[in-house]
């Protein structure tokens, strides 16, 4: 599970952030909100922890620029101010919980659990593009309806590249995506490569979908 910390205090972000890993979850961290919208952009999250005073721009309208989006992130709404009326338009805007600081590890972390839970409930299991079908939790893909045997990397870069379908994704969003590493980890994209034409070779004439922009990345239409 992939889960974006937006908090400006950074002693309090690194606790959440090591405490969070603790728990085996993937972590991001943005410390104000033009940040937070390029995490977004890259990554697809199972929930976003999300401070309401940013610096460069308001949690509030971060909820509300997401929500536009269409993506399924949980959003968990924090705040120092413990106001009613925050809390209540966070939930009117969309948010899943609001938990007021200070608040315990512990606690934030069961709320991240039940909110990706209940999403997970009202999330499809099945993604279906073109003539291509997901199963996101079998992780079985058929192509017109036959069974197509993708590992588990394949698996994951088709599935990044169907929920970013017609933008242009780069090199670097990949290697990101794929390793959970800054994409200044790598010496070059060769192993990228080498998994786009691994996956269009498995994919057939289906893998014609993904289309190769020169310098820059890939693009599934």
């Amino acid at each position: 599970m992939r889960v974006l910390i937006v908090e400006d205090e950074v002693e309090l972000s690194n606790s959440i952030f090591h405490y969070l890993k603790s728990e085996e979850y993937q972590c991001d961290l943005a410390y104000n909100a033009d940040e937070a919208r390029e995490q977004m952009e890259i990554f697809s999250y199972d929930c976003i922890v999300l401070d309401v005073m940013l610096p460069l721009g308001s949690g509030l309208i971060l909820l509300q620029e997401l929500k536009s989006t269409g993506k399924q992130a949980g959003i968990i709404i924090v705040s120092a101010k413990n106001s009613v009326d925050d809390s209540i338009k966070s939930l009117n805007l969309g948010a899943d919980d609001y938990l007021a600081k200070p608040f315990h590890l512990a606690e934030l972390s069961a709320r991240i659990q039940s909110t990706i839970r209940k999403r997970n409930l009202k999330s499809p299991t099945i993604l279906d593009y073109k003539n291509i079908s997901l199963n996101l939790e079998s992780k079985e893909v058929k192509i017109n309806g036959e069974d197509t045997e993708l590992n588990a990397t394949e698996f994951t870069l088709f599935l990044f590249l169907l929920l970013n379908k017609n933008k242009v994704v780069s090199k670097n969003a990949i290697a990101e995506n794929l390793s959970s590493h800054s994409a200044l980890y790598f010496d070059n994209f060769d192993a990228i490569t080498s998994h786009i034409k691994n996956l269009k070779t498995k994919l057939g004439t289906a893998g014609t979908y993904i289309q190769a922009i020169y310098s820059t990345g890939y693009k599934l239409e």
